[in-house]
């Protein structure tokens, strides 16, 4: 695409809430012209977050995002909950009043607002909701619905925000570069932003989540047949549990990849809660997926970001494959090759 982005991400860039704008930077294919954050500008992307890889300028303000070429403004941030900031708008009607196409994966639905549907009507320019979901959702046909030739990957994880969709794309791009017919299903709104479809399934009707997951992979089969599709949530987080459930059965795995976020003990956001030990999540998954169609754990992706050393990384991957017997590695830190054989095998 021609598009040159700006990406918006004022004082959250260098926190998890910047994950959109990070996985943008990293993967998608449109030119990223500047971040937005006035407390990291004069900073590149990639110093404040190695993970972006790209050096991409971050800028105070708007107007400079302007003078470097942007022609849409991308809100990179996720806040928990999903709901605009009223801090927000102002910097949204500014870029629409500029003739910048703005876009968003939040629960709030921009195109929505009318006061903002009638300035990008004055503008000329589009207001895209990474999040809207299909008009004409319903329930699954079934978890046999999908040709036989089509094989199915989910990765699902032991918490949230602890890095399935980086997984799910480290993967997919291994596979493609050795030949295979491999295809990333995006079921979030970074992925919706990266990959240029796909359904944000925590936005859909709960009892349509599952018709959600299904439709993502007959999609997804018109494109390749091997496909690793984006987990959400986590099965036992008490708030999105329900999407992690319903994405799970509506894409019917042949196998998953289970993530795990080395060191830590407790949900995010829930320090009462303990995340219970490798071989009881692993149990839990392929107990939960059996009875609508099997699917059983590869291979463990382990988030080892927040380790200083290789070292400590390697004890950690090495501690985790003691424990469940399995193979696991960093995908990020020491590259996908080795989850990527692990499925491949499985499969």
């Amino acid at each position: 695409m021609s598009e040159r982005l700006a990406i918006f991400a004022e004082g959250l860039f260098a926190a998890h809430n910047g994950k959109t704008a990070h996985g943008v930077i990293r993967y998608g294919t449109r030119d990223v012209v500047a971040v937005i954050d006035s407390t990291q500008a004069g900073r590149t992307a990639s110093e404040v977050v190695p993970f972006s890889l790209h050096p991409v300028p971050i800028v105070a303000t708007l107007g400079e995002a302007i003078d470097r070429g942007a022609t849409a403004l991308l809100f990179g941030v996720a806040p928990t909950g999903g709901k605009l900031d009223p801090d927000w708008r102002a910097i949204l009607l500014e870029a629409i009043g500029a003739g910048l196409h703005v876009e968003a994966g939040l629960h709030t639905q921009l195109s929505e607002d009318p006061e903002l549907r009638r300035a990008a009507t004055r503008a000329g320019v589009a207001l895209r909701d990474l999040r809207a979901a299909p008009a004409d959702l319903t329930v699954p046909e079934g978890p046999y619905s999908r040709p036989d030739s089509v094989k199915v990957v989910h990765s699902v994880g032991s918490d949230t925000v602890i890095g399935k969709k980086v997984v799910t794309l480290e993967l997919d791009r291994a596979a493609r570069g050795r030949g295979r017919r491999s295809v990333y299903v995006p079921s979030g709104q970074t992925g919706v932003a990266i990959a240029g479809w796909g359904i944000a399934v925590d936005h859909v009707i709960s009892d349509y989540v599952a018709g959600a997951g299904e439709r993502l992979v007959h999609e997804g089969a018109q494109r390749g047949d091997l496909l690793f599709v984006e987990g959400q949530g986590g099965l036992f987080h008490p708030a999105y549990s329900g999407v992690t459930l319903g994405l799970m059965h509506g894409s019917a795995p042949d196998l998953l990849v289970l993530v795990h976020k080395a060191g830590t003990t407790a949900l995010r956001n829930y320090p009462d809660l303990p995340i219970p030990p490798l071989p009881e999540l692993i149990a839990a998954y392929e107990g939960t997926a059996r009875p609508v169609r099997p699917a059983r754990v590869a291979a463990i992706a382990l988030n080892t970001a927040e380790m200083d050393t290789d070292e400590a990384a390697r004890s950690a991957i090495a501690a985790a494959e003691a424990e469940t017997g399995l193979v696991a590695d960093d995908v990020v830190r020491f590259g996908p090759d080795r989850i990527l054989d692990a499925v491949l095998e499985a499969l």
